[in-house]
């Protein structure tokens, strides 16, 4: 995910444009590939646990091989900037994307589910990429917020698919749940169905761009890096379970709801983190948004009351798309050559090593895992605090998005 997306000028066509039926053409897409095609698997896992037979860690290697499937997609659109900027590649990703989701329903073997939801990743990273350059080049000079608002499509996504979940739970299986999020997929691909970029590459993807970059921003970049990688760890551990982990100690449907809390609360995030980046600098707002995710991550592992649930799924849902757009738009602002596909690829391998770290903690329960993540996340807010020290313009002071 990216917040970096005024890096260069604006045409007068499209300064002239209303852009707000591009945002939502932008959010539609993420609310497919990502709000639908990643996450909902996870308030579908403890139907899958009850009803089909999935044990705990065979949830957790599927949720392996989607992450795998995603850093796969996002090194095609390194290797490929034409893909990463294709239409046609796009509207393939939507397709594979709807199949997939379709397909969970029609069998019960695990190594086949493991190959559709690598499909399924592969394609969201591809819907991501392009969508990404779609907003680097079509809102180019409008105001940072609007970004944030085509993001907040991630939430969006969530929000639809807990919703969904939630109400099938109740006269359906979860047979039912896949077939209904392919369906839910397919409706937000069609009104996103004729998003392209602008055909001109953008500045980070041009090679003959001038580069500026020095020893000390390397540094920086490598703290940010790490920051990075290891929210890619943390965040997806508890993405993954933790409706899981609510449903195990407050059954119900609290787990569901909790999610569907997740998505609303991600809706606005994004475009909020990103207006505060007019006080605050990035570095300040990243450590600071860490630390509250760390703090929602545990508190399910600390408490099994409703208000815990609900106040974790909040502060995860409000911090995770806004962690992401913060520390890439500051990647973006240090100049190193594809900065931004180096820190997507360093979140991607961290979201691969998650659930197997997690995976031999699960025998016990979900709390150790969350209370893992919780700490790994805290480990990445310290990270910052480079960035947080240093002078460097680009990383501390307050920037537009």
């Amino acid at each position: 995910m990216t917040g970096q997306l005024s890096t260069a000028p604006a045409s007068r066509t499209v300064a002239r444009e209303s852009p707000w039926g591009f945002v939502i053409q932008a959010a539609a897409a993420l609310a497919a590939g990502m709000g639908v095609g990643r996450f909902v698997y996870s308030p579908i896992l403890p139907l899958m646990h009850a009803q089909a037979g999935l044990s705990a860690g065979n949830g957790a290697h599927l949720a392996t091989v989607n992450y795998a499937g995603y850093l796969v997609g996002a090194l095609l659109g390194i290797a490929f900037p034409r893909l990463a900027r294709s239409p046609v590649a796009l509207r393939i990703a939507f397709i594979a994307l709807v199949a997939s989701l379709a397909a969970m329903a029609c069998t019960e073997s695990t190594p086949i589910w493991m190959t559709l939801r690598f499909v399924a990743g592969v394609a969201s990273a591809l819907i991501f990429v392009v969508t990404v350059n779609c907003l680097h080049s079509r809102l180019s000079g409008h105001p940072g917020h609007l970004s944030g608002w085509a993001f907040g499509g991630i939430g969006a996504g969530i929000a639809l698919s807990g919703v969904l979940v939630l109400a099938l739970r109740v006269v359906a299986d979860w047979r039912a749940a896949w077939l209904a999020s392919a369906v839910l997929a397919m409706i937000l691909a069609a009104a996103a169905w004729r998003l392209r970029p602008d055909s001109a590459p953008s500045a980070e993807s041009n090679p003959t761009a001038p580069q500026q970059f020095t020893a000390h921003s390397r540094r920086l970049f490598a703290a940010l890096f790490t920051s990075y990688t290891l929210e890619g760890v943390g965040y997806i551990i508890a993405g993954t379970f933790l409706v899981a982990a609510i449903e195990q100690s407050s059954p119900g449907g609290l787990g569901s709801s909790a999610w569907v809390l997740v998505g609303v609360a991600a809706v606005p995030s994004t475009a909020l983190w990103t207006w505060l980046v007019r006080r605050y600098s990035r570095a300040v707002l990243l450590m600071a948004a860490l630390l509250l995710q760390s703090l929602g991550i545990a508190l399910p592992a600390l408490s099994s009351s409703p208000a815990a649930a609900l106040v974790a799924a909040a502060l995860f849902g409000g911090t995770f798309a806004g962690i992401s757009v913060l520390a890439l738009a500051a990647g973006a602002t240090l100049r190193l050559p594809h900065a931004v596909a180096v820190l997507t690829s360093g979140y991607s391998v961290g979201q691969i090593a998650g659930p197997l770290l997690a995976a031999p903690l699960l025998h016990d329960g979900y709390r150790p895992a969350l209370l893992l993540a919780s700490a790994i996340v805290l480990a990445a807010a310290f990270a910052v605090l480079p960035l947080r020290a240093s002078r460097y313009r680009p990383i501390t002071a307050p920037e537009r998005v």
